[in-house]
């Protein structure tokens, strides 16, 4: 079974989906309307923009999302997933390729969500930082033992967590966790503190957008970041993903029950490589590969 995998923060990069641009019609009108959609022209970044351009978060999450839905879109009849994810944000870029979203209400709720959480990250300063070395448990545990807010909140793979919440918190963990064996724990350069409490604010007002879109049956299964199985009702998809934001993506135990369910090829559509390198870590014995036209 083919599964369809979507990045999220951090994939972007100076010239994505150019080649896309320049080589369908059907893209061209889709980045045309994009650019109406968010209200500047995101196509000019997301080609010509330097990479502090593309780091905005309000830029970064669209242009991502972008990348992924159009070229899911232009690989037409050859796009046949029996079940997707994606990790954080490319979560609604799996939605908008199994026809959950329409592509219009994905690029909406993105450009919403992108905005809410940086309203967040300015409102309390906040952070992550990447663990290497360690088992979930003994992360988990340093997180609840330590003052102020600061949680697991990206399963990437065996071995690599990410931790998020207040920065003096986050750095205290930090520090706790290297002498308990981490390999590394190191801050990551980001706005915020993704998937944690501390995007409560951001949450409530992504959860009003939500539930003002209109979400139909999948074509395919998603398995979704919160409850990390399979699931085809819109209500609980709509569910999950309203509690996406401030729950921790469980991308190690998604892949696993994908695996599970019978996938055994994984096609990452959208920018960069990250999930394909997160797959040989999670599962040697699927193949992982990238989507081209």
């Amino acid at each position: 079974m083919k599964a369809y995998i979507f990045p999220g923060q951090g994939a972007q990069f100076t010239g994505m989906g150019k080649d896309l641009y320049d080589t369908s019609k059907k893209a061209k009108e889709l980045f045309t309307q994009a650019n109406e959609i968010v209200g500047f022209d995101i196509a000019k970044i997301m080609f010509e923009g330097t990479p502090e351009e593309l780091k905005e978060t309000k830029v970064t999450q669209p242009a991502i999302f972008l990348h992924s839905t159009i070229l899911a879109e232009v690989l037409g009849d050859s796009f046949q997933p029996d079940m997707v994810a994606g990790h954080s944000l490319g979560e609604i870029s799996a939605l908008v390729a199994n026809r959950t979203l329409a592509f219009s209400d994905g690029l909406q709720l993105v450009y919403k969500r992108a905005l809410a959480m940086q309203k967040a990250c300015e409102a309390a300063p906040s952070t992550m930082a990447a663990v290497l070395g360690l088992e979930d448990n003994v992360v988990e545990k340093i997180c609840q033992e330590t003052q102020g807010i600061v949680v697991a909140a990206n399963y990437n793979c065996p071995g690599q967590l990410v931790i998020s919440g207040e920065i003096e918190a986050v750095k205290t963990a930090c520090e706790s966790l290297k002498e308990a064996g981490a390999r590394r724990a190191l801050l990551l350069p980001v706005g915020g503190a993704f998937h944690s409490p501390m995007m409560e604010p951001a949450r409530e007002e992504l959860a009003a957008a939500i539930k003002a879109t209109k979400f139909t049956a999948p074509a395919c299964p998603i398995y979704q970041n919160v409850s990390t199985t399979a699931v085809t009702d819109a209500d609980q998809i709509k569910q999950n993903l309203i509690s996406q934001l401030t729950a921790p993506v469980k991308w190690t135990q998604s892949i696993q029950n994908m695996v599970t369910d019978g996938a055994a090829e994984f096609i990452e559509v959208g920018p960069g490589n990250v999930l394909q390198g997160l797959m040989r870590k999670i599962d040697r014995s699927v193949t992982a590969s990238k989507a081209a036209l």
